[in-house]
């Protein structure tokens, strides 16, 4: 037979913000360090468009080939990890994503999206970034 948690809160029981979850063998995943804190989903190719997204306040045209990611919660530092990917059929490769620390800031990233094959800044019809730290 199956059961079901019904649930509003999990909450670590000796801190409050630190949940382990067993995973393989005898090793333990800190659940709060393996979530997503934000992603988003959105259309470059002329005026910006989310099409779905998680903690994204907005996303702003910083420039062709860049867009900038602003958050509703934002990161407690710099020291979170993002990775993303992009696709349009105007310019057949896939877009590369790329952010450098010094346009990483706790509460926005700005992300160049370039070709894949001549490095030159494209507007894809869909980018898609994942941001993965600690909430201030």
């Amino acid at each position: 037979s199956m059961s079901t948690l019904v649930i509003n809160t999990i909450q670590g029981k000796t801190t409050a913000g630190s949940v382990n979850v067993r995973g393989e063998g005898s090793n333990n995943t800190n659940l709060q360090q393996g979530l997503c804190k934000q992603w988003c989903d959105w259309d470059t190719s002329g005026t910006i468009a989310i099409r779905d997204s998680f903690n994204t306040s907005s996303v702003v045209d910083h420039a062709s080939g860049y867009s900038k990611n602003l958050y509703t919660n934002n990161f407690s530092s710099q020291d979170y990890v993002g990775s993303g990917s992009g696709t349009g059929l105007n310019y057949g490769s896939p877009a590369v994503m790329s952010n450098a620390r010094a346009t990483k800031l706790t509460s926005e990233i700005l992300i160049r999206h370039f070709h894949g094959v001549n490095n030159g800044n494209v507007n894809p019809d869909d980018v898609m970034f994942t941001q993965h730290g600690d909430l201030a």
